[in-house]
């Protein structure tokens, strides 16, 4: 029986995927296959896969984003446990056998993390405390930015069933909004060690494709708060980090002249119940 489901959505990354490849193949002790979904590659990806990674099921798609990627890996697999992993990272060895062993040694727990190497333009940095990982109920941890990495999390399947796939209406931040989900019904673990080596910098990031990414983590905040799951203290901590974030946001939007965006984000976060604080910038008069 297939122990662990390890999915890597992939979208031009044939320099870099054989790296993270590597890194689960040399994993020890635990049954797992793997599954890259090529979400519409078209720098050789598929080829290299099938010359050189003959044992890896390949799963190709058009590209819908990560979110859609993810989604398709999880209906594709067969593991108990599903563990993620971005095609420009890596794991260090023992980290899925790290994880199954905590998970099955806590039953009442269904998601667990491990912390983090960071490797920025080819250095080691340390991350900086608001990055900090938490164990446990973490859901107020979770509100002011991702704090769960996708690379670094491994959940039991029927987590799924419960608080539902990825969103894959964001294009990013689709991490940030599940974990929502999740923290708010689950408590999280944290496994001390570091097995998973995050690597930054490089051109091909996402969040180098979208300014303002509060923009999609006040969609979250206000999906969360509708959605019901909150008990008071959640939703009290959730509207507090929404009204910081909407006033931030809407500020700076009014500042660089995008009035319909600060419109639409103030009535958004109006109808969900959260005051926005007036900016005291002004719309320019028009003759």
């Amino acid at each position: 029986m297939i122990q662990v489901s390890v999915i890597i959505p992939a979208w031009n990354r044939a320099g870099l995927l054989p790296r993270a490849l590597e890194s689960v193949l040399n994993q020890q002790g635990v049954s797992f296959e793997v599954l890259v979904v090529d979400d519409g590659s078209d720098d050789g990806t598929p080829e290299i896969l099938h010359k050189d990674f003959p044992q890896v099921r390949l799963l190709s798609r058009k590209r819908k984003g990560p979110a859609a990627a993810r989604n398709s890996g999880i209906e594709h697999s067969a593991g108990e446990w599903i563990a993620f992993l971005d095609s420009d990272d890596t794991w260090l060895p023992g980290k899925l056998a790290a994880q199954t062993a905590f998970l099955e040694a806590h039953p009442d727990i269904p998601v667990c993390q491990t912390e983090e190497i960071w490797i920025r333009n080819g250095r080691r940095v340390n991350p900086m405390k608001k990055h900090r990982k938490y164990g446990g109920w973490i859901f107020e941890h979770c509100l002011p930015l991702c704090i769960i990495s996708p690379s670094a999390v491994m959940m039991h399947r029927s987590v799924f069933d419960e608080a539902g796939p990825f969103d894959e209406s964001y294009p990013a931040c689709e991490d940030y909004e599940l974990w929502l989900r999740i923290a708010a019904r689950y408590p999280v673990g944290l496994i001390e060690k570091p097995y998973t080596v995050k690597y930054g910098g490089h051109a091909g990031q996402r969040s180098h494709e979208f300014p303002a990414m509060d923009r999609f983590r006040i969609r979250a905040l206000v999906k969360i708060l509708a959605s019901g799951v909150l008990n008071e203290l959640q939703s009290t901590a959730a509207r507090r980090e929404l009204e910081k974030k909407a006033r931030i946001f809407i500020h700076g939007a009014k500042k660089r002249g995008l009035w319909k965006e600060a419109e639409d984000f103030s009535e958004l976060v109006r109808k969900a119940g959260v005051p926005v604080t007036d900016s005291p910038v002004t719309e320019p008069a028009h003759s």
